[in-house]
């Protein structure tokens, strides 16, 4: 006779941490804060800057899952459109060139959540899948609004927002490739 085990077995890497609300909080916030160092790291450019956060929105999704990362980045996006100063380089508030990528990190992290909630962190293929499906939804959200602050052409603005950022993300995705994999097989120890 089988028997059913009585421990649900983690869709996300945060489901190993133990507690439920009092976490699950701890979580959203830590996430968002992430986020907002990782916005630190900033190498300017004209009209986006290259920064950490794309690596930290797509981490979060993946580690939280779909409901605790959309929260996270929610918070980031409200807290600091409220005045706090952890978008890149320290800046704050609603708009600019740059704005879209921050409304994308929402559904960049509902969409590595609910893919990473799947299994789709858990091998090096299916995590650089995730990974660059969260990052072109970033893309999707942030190139329409970069185009209509700068009034740049679709051409100019993947040239100025997209392109210069491809090698970067790849090297983000193969770091997440290596890191989200491997902590799965030690929380399998």
């Amino acid at each position: 006779m089988a028997h059913a085990s009585s421990v649900a077995r983690p869709a996300v890497l945060s489901d190993l941490i133990p507690g439920s609300r009092v976490r699950d909080v701890a979580l959203v916030v830590g996430g968002a804060a992430l986020t907002g160092l990782a916005a630190q790291l900033t190498f300017p450019m004209w009209p986006v800057p290259v920064t950490g956060q794309t690596f930290a929105v797509v981490l979060v999704g993946a580690a939280l899952g779909m409901n605790r990362a959309v929260l996270s980045m929610a918070l980031y996006l409200l807290v600091g459109v409220a005045g706090v100063p952890w978008f890149q380089g320290g800046t704050a508030g609603f708009g600019g060139a740059t704005f879209g990528y921050v409304i994308g990190f929402i559904a960049a992290a509902a969409l590595v959540g609910k893919l990473a909630e799947r299994g789709g962190d858990r091998t090096v293929l299916r995590t650089v899948g995730t990974m660059a499906l969260g990052n072109l939804t970033i893309y999707a959200f942030g190139l329409p609004v970069l185009m209509a602050v700068t009034g740049l052409g679709l051409g100019k603005a993947l040239a100025a927002g997209v392109i210069p950022f491809l090698a970067g993300d790849a090297l983000k995705i193969a770091v997440a490739a290596g890191l989200l994999p491997a902590a799965w097989k030690l929380s399998r120890r």
